[in-house]
């Protein structure tokens, strides 16, 4: 299957609540992961090349958007009783053999990726302060040779906080599709 691109950021969408189960057996919501400056609403899944090949920059640059007080979260909306490496426990496995200090959640009734529009994984989500859709694009200009000289989100989302604008251009995520469930 081709490789899927995310869709440019719909201006003037407000991120939805959620309550979602981590990997480490405790629930989220939105108010858990915002920072004072923004936060991040990453899709992932644990099987897809594109996600695999970025995942340790994933977790850099969480960790760097942290120090700038910016909240980041990874949410796996893929079906996983039809692709069973994304199940619960291998996400547990993923995320500690990528350092993944973020929360990490499952989306099992796949209904946070549909309010979201997700469409591939990775596709990343970049709030303000005040939970206003101002980015959805790539992680960084790497893709999965990982040679990287422009850190996207990063870059995007350190204006966020500082003057709430982003004045680049914004280059769509590309990835695998989000795996549906048959019935939906």
């Amino acid at each position: 299957m081709p490789p899927l691109s995310s869709l440019p950021a719909e201006i003037g969408f407000y991120a939805e609540d959620f309550r979602l189960l981590s990997i480490n057996n405790t629930y989220f919501s939105l108010d858990d992961i915002r920072g004072s400056n923004g936060f991040v609403i990453a899709f992932i899944c644990n099987h897809c090349p594109y996600v695999k090949a970025i995942a340790k920059r994933i977790s850099s640059e969480a960790e760097a958007l942290a120090r700038i007080n910016i909240g980041f979260v990874a949410i796996n909306s893929n079906d996983y009783e039809s692709y069973p490496e994304d199940s619960f426990d291998n996400m547990k496995i993923f995320a500690k053999d990528n350092n993944f200090s973020f929360p990490y959640l499952i989306d099992s009734t796949q209904s946070i990726a549909e309010v979201y529009q997700a469409v591939c994984t990775p596709d990343f989500f970049g709030f303000n302060s005040k939970g206003l859709l101002m980015y959805r694009g790539r992680l960084d200009d790497g893709g999965k040779n990982g040679e990287v000289k422009k850190r996207d989100l990063y870059e995007a989302m350190k204006m966020v906080s500082n003057n709430n604008i982003v004045n680049f251009d914004i280059y769509p995520s590309i990835g695998c599709s989000i795996k549906w469930k048959k019935n939906s």
